[in-house]
C-alpha cells in the first residue's frame, strides 16, 4: 500500500475504485503531510498559535498561516465560524477527456469535490452539490450531518460526462436559486466563451456570494505534447479537424494562456478565486487554495 501522502498524486488516487475512501484517503495524505517546521517570522500577530501536533483536531488548523509561511500551525482558541458551500460540477462531455488515460478531467474534479465534501463536513460545515450541463441536472441542498458525505458522494459517484454544457446559464440559476449567501465552489474545463462565464460570476458576487473557480485541464491541455497530424473532435458539436501539431502548439498555448490570464484577471477584479489545476496536479495545491480562502474570509 503506498504511504498516505502518495494519495495525493492523480496516478496513485486513480487506483482506488471507491469514490469514498479517495476523498478519506486524498484528506488523510493531506493531513500527515503537516509538518511542524520552527514558526519565524510572526511575532503578535500569531501570538496565540502553537505547533500542530498528532491528536489535534484539524479545523482547528489555520489555513491562512499555511498559505503564508508553508507551516502547520493551529489557533488556541478557534473562533466559532462556518460557511455553507455549495459543490458545482460541470458535466460537459469535454470534461470526460484524457489523453494518457490516467485521470479524466471529470474524475479528477470529482475526486477533488469528494476531498472537499469530506473536510466540510468534518469542519461541521453545511455543503451541497449542484450538477449541470446544458441545465442543472440535480441538487442536494446544503447540510452538515454526517449522512450527508454519503448523499453526495452517491450523486457523485453515478454523474457521467455526456454533452453540451451552458455554464454561464447554470451560474446565474444557481443565483436566483439560492436563499442564503453561499460559497460556490464550480468544477469546470471552461471549453464555453467567457464573457457570459465572468458576466454570471459577476453576478454571484453582486448577490453576496463568494466563489472558488476550480479550472481543470487534462495534463496535455495545458503543456499542447502532441505530435504529428492530430484528428481534433469538439465533443459537444460533433465537429472534427485534422491538424498539425506542430504547426498550431504556438497559437494554442498563447490562446490557452490568454485565456486563464483574462478569467485571473477578472476574477481578481471581482473578488473571486481562479485556481489552475490540470490531470497530473497533486490534490494539496487545491485543498490549501480552499482552506487558506475559507480562512480568510471568516
Amino acid at each position: 500500500m503506498p504511504g498516505a501522502e502518495q494519495y495525493l498524486r492523480p496516478e496513485v488516487i486513480r487506483t482506488v475504485a471507491r469514490l469514498d475512501l479517495r476523498a478519506r484517503f486524498i484528506v488523510e495524505g493531506f493531513l500527515t503531510g503537516l509538518h511542524a517546521s520552527p514558526f519565524q517570522g510572526f511575532s503578535v500577530e500569531f501570538s496565540e498559535h502553537r505547533r500542530y501536533s498528532p491528536g489535534d483536531d484539524p479545523k482547528d488548523i489555520d489555513w491562512l498561516v499555511y498559505a503564508k509561511t508553508d507551516r502547520y500551525y493551529v489557533k488556541k482558541y478557534q473562533a466559532e465560524t462556518n460557511i455553507t458551500g455549495y459543490l458545482m460540477m460541470d458535466l460537459s462531455e469535454s470534461m470526460g477527456f484524457t489523453h494518457r488515460q490516467e485521470l479524466s478531467k471529470f474524475e479528477y474534479s470529482v475526486s477533488l469535490a469528494a476531498a472537499l465534501a469530506y473536510l466540510m463536513v468534518h469542519q461541521q460545515d453545511p455543503v451541497g452539490l449542484i450538477t449541470f450541463d446544458e441545465k442543472i441536472r440535480a441538487s442536494l441542498p446544503a447540510k452538515s450531518k454526517r449522512t450527508q458525505l454519503s448523499n453526495i458522494l452517491a450523486l457523485l459517484a453515478r454523474t457521467k460526462p455526456t454533452g453540451p454544457t451552458d455554464v454561464a446559464r447554470n451560474l446565474r440559476q444557481a443565483s436566483s436559486m439560492l436563499k442564503h449567501k453561499s460559497l460556490l465552489m464550480i468544477f469546470s474545463d471552461l471549453l464555453v466563451e467567457p464573457e457570459p462565464v465572468i458576466q454570471a460570476i459577476r453576478q454571484l458576487r453582486f448577490a453576496g456570494h463568494d466563489v472558488i473557480i476550480f479550472h481543470v485541464l487534462d495534463e496535455s491541455e495545458v503543456s499542447f505534447n502532441f505530435d504529428g497530424m492530430l484528428d481534433l473532435l469538439e465533443p459537444e458539436s460533433g465537429e472534427t479537424l485534422i491538424v498539425d501539431a506542430q504547426a498550431i502548439k504556438g497559437d494554442y498555448l498563447q490562446a490557452m494562456s490568454e485565456l486563464r490570464a483574462t478569467y485571473r484577471k477578472e476574477c481578481f477584479g471581482m473578488g473571486a478565486d481562479f485556481v489552475e489545476l490540470d490531470t497530473s496536479m497533486r490534490f494539496d495545491h487545491a485543498l490549501v487554495k480552499y482552506l487558506s480562502g475559507r480562512q480568510a474570509r471568516f
